[in-house]
């Protein structure tokens, strides 16, 4: 799923070149190219699919040459996860009506890919033999309020995996004593927004919970995969409402389990989950670009790619980045603010 207009790393990402498309970490490769580097070995090109807008085609095709051009899907506007999925398993369906689907955000952060691919592969065997809708959740390391949580049924495992539970329910991203007591109990974990599920599992669930998307594109099984098809997509999926697989089927379906893993995973929503993550001194200071010097300073995250030569002296806690012709410099604390500042 890669259809996200975020700019919450702005002045680096905006609305033309949204976060899925950035190189947060200076290692050369962007989100999206780091989403399907992780799938190696484990999915082959052919089978990898892209969600994303229309206005965004063009940067897919260029970072991610190695996945055909008709696996790329174009939304005609935003309408949340649920539309977004439910066009994705229609389309592949119509070419393999028994696969199974790995459905991930573009935009997150996965460190131990060996276990990741190990944790999916387990997953997809679970549901090639089950009716199940698997989600992952990660085993939280800290009270986290900008996540929402899943409840697992520890009392028994799965049958079939000891590793899989039932899921007991979703919980909304909570305050910050909620999320403490969420952590001193084992049976809590961050919600990924990573599922695993077969296909006629997923499009059945829409069948029932969600006619009035699924309506919109069961039909068009004949023209998916004609030159009919972007024309099509372009009239029908206005129509869907704007809602989220989590509300839409998630919270309604019974065959709900959950997979609960640590494998590195963040969703790098903000300068400050970067600051945690990304390599940094001794002083606590990032360093993202090939010649940043600081003196007196910590607590920094400085992302500066394009410049030859930056120079940081007395700073505590502050975010400097740039892009072209734009230069931020923020503190660390006031970062929900840039999105005013990106406004202006």
């Amino acid at each position: 799923m890669a259809g996200g207009v975020g700019s919450r790393f702005w002045p680096m990402s905006t609305p033309e070149c949204p976060k899925q498309f950035i190189d947060v970490f200076g290692t050369g490769r962007t989100f999206i190219q780091m989403t399907f580097d992780r799938f190696k070995g484990l999915v082959d090109p052919d089978n990898v699919w892209v969600v994303t807008s229309e206005k965004y085609a063009d940067i897919v095709k260029e970072q991610l040459p190695e996945i055909p051009q008709s696996n790329i899907l174009l939304e005609p506007c935003r309408r949340n996860t649920a539309p977004c999925i439910a066009y994705v398993s229609w389309r592949i369906k119509s070419r393999n009506p028994k696969a199974n689907l790995v459905i991930t955000p573009s935009d997150h952060l996965v460190t131990d890919v060996i276990e990741f691919q190990r944790v999916i592969g387990s997953a997809l065997q679970f549901t090639s033999e089950t009716d199940a809708i698997v989600t992952l959740g990660m085993r939280p390391t800290r009270p986290e309020t900008g996540y929402g949580y899943i409840r697992a049924d520890l009392n028994e495992p799965s049958l079939r995996n000891s590793e899989i539970y039932r899921v007991d329910s979703f919980r909304e991203k909570p305050d910050l004593k909620t999320a403490k007591e969420y952590i001193t109990s084992s049976e809590f974990y961050w919600n990924s927004g990573i599922f695993v599920w077969n296909v006629n599992t997923i499009v059945n669930a829409l069948r029932v919970y969600q006619p009035e998307i699924n309506d919109i594109f069961e039909p068009l099984l004949p023209i998916y995969g004609t030159d009919k098809e972007q024309q099509t997509i372009n009239e029908q999926f206005p129509k869907c409402p704007n809602i989220s697989i989590d509300y839409a089927v998630m919270e309604k379906a019974d065959e709900i389990f959950v997979f609960p893993a640590s494998f590195g995973w963040s969703d790098v929503g903000t300068w400050g989950s970067l600051h945690t993550l990304a390599i940094h001194d001794e002083h606590s200071n990032n360093a993202i670009g090939s010649n940043i010097n600081f003196y007196e300073s910590k607590n920094c995250v400085v992302h500066t790619t394009q410049e030859k030569k930056v120079v940081i002296q007395g700073l505590d806690g502050y975010i400097v980045a740039e892009k072209d012709n734009t230069l931020l410099i923020c503190k660390l604390e006031e970062e929900q603010r840039i999105k005013e500042f990106s406004a202006e």
